[in-house]
């Protein structure tokens, strides 16, 4: 007599949830198959605009979602048996992820037909980069996040480099792969020790069951915390997980380090905050001062680096890692503000460096190859109203009053106040004043210094990396102004573990 084989149960799905991701990584798929098809018959620009369309479908595809999960009677859910989760902390930052991968795609479409790289391939793995993004930043399991780190990481290594025919750009590639495939094996480690500490990789499970249980012997368990960071921090330019940046950022073309500095630096924050402060909160006193050792060393180390660089793009690597430095303060905080703080910085963040980037490659010209401080020398006589818009920028990033950088810094340093690690609060302070410097070198040599005569003609600014600059700057002074909406958004990102 046969046994009774049992039906495979499959988990329900609930689509509404995956919208965004269905846009994002469906695009991808339909860009790259309409234009092997009859690319040839298409303008060489229309792949990126199509890959800009979909992005801000994909943030049209999340307002849906903001409304529910912010509603006291429906709030956040899973989907896919709980592998990823739906709440406002995921949901606003899908859409900053979209937002910004719009913005690097529009950059693109001027930087991709003057190098001559006008290919359908750019716009697809900026979608599937965003993609993966998106999965980190919804990922209620160890598995799904690792999967998206590597969606987002592979994409992200091919576009470094991107520009074949220059050395600096294969060079960027080939460095930020190996690095990158080093940090994804500490991952997996990672997620291998806490399996095994745990018995499970899924989150909600991993957090009840550190709730419910005490550990004698937490050795595996802390082992696994100090794999993860490595994995983690090497995606936000942590140190001592830094080194790759500065080379890939001079290396790479100019619209896709804006990308690496926005959206995927968003993605890199969004598994942070969601493995640290939300699942193992009830261990934060065993990874805070790693945490705390990691700001410090990330705050001043790209501070005082940052000052003595020659070249702008080496500049605002350096200062990203500090950046970086600040939005690990706000995680070492661990509560709720430090979240709010995190939040409003990436969305302040992502717009300064994307119309930072946008300069740069207007400046740099063909094959990205004037990039150094001297090559901005006199720009405000060659271009007054870019040197302006840069000088705004600049000044957003030192955090200077009546701009999001400044409301940055202070939130995350609040946070920090809040939860008596003064110390850490200085340090901070102390990196805001050195990096000062850096920020004034560039605004010195594009207002005080002679124009450079080899370079003196006017430079020409392409339409759409002018949109561009115009919308990021706006978004800076106007926040910056006017705050209350982004800081209320920020306070509604709230990050939650919750089943079904």
């Amino acid at each position: 007599m046969l046994a009774q084989v049992e039906p495979i149960v499959t988990p329900e799905i609930a689509w509404t949830g995956l919208v965004p991701l269905i846009i994002l990584g469906g695009g991808a798929v339909l860009i790259l198959t309409v234009w092997s098809l009859a690319g040839r018959y298409l303008p060489s620009w229309s792949s990126s605009a199509v890959a800009a369309a979909i992005a801000l479908g994909g943030t049209a595809g999340s307002i849906h979602l903001w409304l529910r999960v912010t509603d006291d009677d429906r709030g956040p859910f899973g989907v896919a048996a709980n592998a990823l989760g739906v709440d406002g902390f995921s949901v606003l930052l899908t859409m900053l992820i979209s937002v910004a991968t719009a913005l690097c795609a529009v950059l693109a479409m001027a930087y991709l037909e003057r190098e001559k790289l006008d290919r359908p391939e750019y716009p697809v793995l900026l979608l599937l980069s965003a993609s993966g993004g998106v999965v980190m930043a919804m990922a209620n399991d160890l598995i799904v996040l690792f999967v998206g780190l590597e969606i987002l990481s592979i994409s992200v290594y091919v576009l470094a480099a991107f520009h074949a025919r220059r050395e600096q750009s294969q060079e960027a590639g080939m460095k930020y792969f190996v690095l990158g495939a080093f940090s994804s094996a500490f991952f997996l480690y990672g997620i291998a020790l806490t399996y095994g500490a745990t018995g499970s990789t899924n989150l909600i499970d991993i957090r009840e069951y550190l709730a419910a249980v005490v550990l004698v012997d937490d050795a595996l368990l802390l082992a696994g915390f100090a794999f993860l960071l490595v994995g983690l921090g090497f995606k936000v330019s942590a140190v001592p997980f830094h080194a790759w940046t500065p080379d890939v950022y001079q290396g790479a073309p100019s619209p896709v380090v804006a990308f690496m500095a926005s959206a995927v630096k968003v993605a890199g924050f969004a598994a942070l905050l969601r493995v640290f402060v939300l699942t193992f909160d009830q261990y934060a006193d065993d990874w805070q001062p790693i945490v705390y050792a990691i700001a410090v060393a990330t705050l001043l180390l790209g501070a005082i680096l940052a000052t003595v660089q020659t070249d702008v793009k080496r500049m605002l690597a350096y200062s990203s890692i500090s950046h970086a430095g600040f939005m690990l303060v706000g995680v070492e905080a661990a509560s709720a503000q430090g979240t709010e703080a995190v939040v409003f910085y990436l969305i302040a963040y992502s717009f300064l460096v994307i119309g930072s980037f946008a300069v740069v490659g207007i400046v740099s010209g063909e094959g990205d190859s004037h990039t150094s401080v001297s090559d901005f020398a006199g720009l405000s006589r060659r271009r007054p109203w870019l040197a302006f818009l840069f000088t705004v920028l600049l000044l957003a990033q030192a955090g200077v009053p009546l701009t999001t950088g400044f409301f940055a810094k202070f939130l995350t340093i609040t946070a920090a106040v809040d939860e008596r690690s003064w110390a850490l609060a200085i340090v901070a302070m102390i990196s805001a004043v050195i990096a000062a410097f850096l920020y004034l070198r560039i605004m010195v040599s594009m207002w005080l210094a002679d124009v450079d005569t080899e370079r003196s003609a006017a430079l020409p600014i392409p339409v759409t990396t002018g949109v561009v600059l115009v919308l990021t700057v706006a978004f800076t002074m106007v926040f910056g102004i006017w705050p209350e909406p982004i800081v209320d958004l920020a306070r509604d990102a709230v990050p939650a573990l919750i089943r079904g």
